[in-house]
């Protein structure tokens, strides 16, 4: 799950400034990510590494896991806005359903806790991020339905998200790093920068 949410953090032309809003992780037009809300992840995902064996994993830590947060809940935002212009829904059973099906693939319930620490997931974000998957499936089914050629589907998703990102003018809080437009990622700032202060990871 962890590949296919990096797959959909396309590369955007994003704004970067201080966020004006005091506690905010980032702003993405009128909406407010904050501080707490990346934390909130961070914190759960850090209890549930605690409760399985994580000794065989590559696990994101420190600044890194902050950027991959908030990288989460930005792409979030993002998709919504070009799956709203798109009418494009997802309900509730078609998440329960994709859950249930991961859970069969895996091998049972009790082996969630130890996927979703793998893929870097918060338990508490798990059906969003299954929302994500279903809506970037079915904006890849649109665009093939309009007749866009299969090997180009990316590219014209890309052009949405990079059109809405750009329009809604996103702003990234400094102390999470900054927004690298070509890579399509929170990178960590340079610790020359000025603008680069300590994250809030543990």
């Amino acid at each position: 799950m962890k590949k296919i949410i990096a797959a959909i953090s396309i590369a955007s032309v994003l704004v970067l400034t201080g966020c004006s809003q005091v506690g905010a992780a980032a702003t993405i037009g009128s909406t407010k990510i904050t501080q707490a809300q990346v934390q909130t992840s961070i914190d759960t995902i850090l209890a549930e590494r605690a409760k399985v064996d994580t000794s065989q994993m590559q696990l994101e830590t420190g600044e890194a896991l902050n950027r991959s947060q908030l990288r989460f809940f930005i792409v979030s935002k993002l998709l919504h806005e070009v799956a709203a212009d798109d009418k494009i829904t997802v309900t509730k059973a078609e998440i329960d359903t994709r859950r249930a099906s991961i859970i069969s693939q895996i091998g049972g319930a009790d082996k969630l806790p130890q996927s979703i620490a793998g893929a870097g997931i918060a338990s508490i974000n798990l059906d969003a991020y299954l929302e994500l998957i279903i809506i970037s499936e079915k904006m890849t089914t649109a665009a093939t339905a309009a007749g866009v050629d299969p090997n180009s589907v990316g590219a014209e998703i890309q052009k949405q998200i990079t059109a809405k990102a750009d329009t809604l003018k996103i702003t990234v809080n400094p102390r999470y790093g900054k927004w690298d437009a070509v890579a399509g990622d929170i990178v960590a700032n340079d610790p020359a920068s000025p603008a680069a202060s300590p994250a809030t990871a543990p």
